[in-house]
């Protein structure tokens, strides 16, 4: 889903035990970043060390984001430091992006646990962490009837999931 935005450039961040998962779903040249904790700093950091300007941590549970919830995402990046997305179908947060290197006060964080509001905790103003627009995450069984039957991929998921 990443690959259709214009100027991004996915990657995968994965800690040690789920490299081999990520080198069998990344496409040939697909950066592959190895972290020590399935946390956003980290991810955030290998990536300002690979020279980017900004860049945004996606959940990997995120399914059938429109490329327009991602563009929403990096859009306040032109005037914040700092933009969350929630996760909208209960707590953590979708994706988190910054401009790169991130800025010290910004706290590591799972995105399973995270919010907006722990995030602007730290920030030096609470408008420094711009929240935008959410979207659902597949964290439990209840999470498959959200998707949508129509999106292209869905016989994928369904065969994914169903085995």
């Amino acid at each position: 889903m990443l690959a259709r935005l214009a100027q991004a450039e996915p990657a995968i961040a994965a800690v040690a035990g789920d490299l081999e998962l990520a080198e069998a779903i990344a496409w040939p040249g697909m950066p592959i970043y190895e972290v020590p904790t399935a946390t956003v700093r980290p991810v955030l950091e290998a990536a300002a060390k690979d020279g980017y300007d900004q860049a945004a941590v996606l959940a990997a549970d995120a399914a059938d984001v429109p490329g327009m919830i991602l563009g929403k995402l990096l859009r306040p990046l032109s005037s914040k430091p700092v933009a969350v997305a929630p996760n909208g179908s209960g707590g953590g947060l979708l994706a988190v992006a910054t401009h790169l290197p991130p800025p010290d006060w910004l706290a590591d964080c799972d995105l399973d646990d995270a919010s907006p509001t722990l995030l602007r905790k730290g920030a030096p103003q609470p408008s420094d962490v711009e929240s935008t627009a959410d979207w659902r995450r597949l964290r439990g069984p209840a999470d498959l009837a959200t998707l949508d039957l129509a999106l292209e991929g869905w016989e994928t998921t369904r065969a994914l999931l169903g085995g």
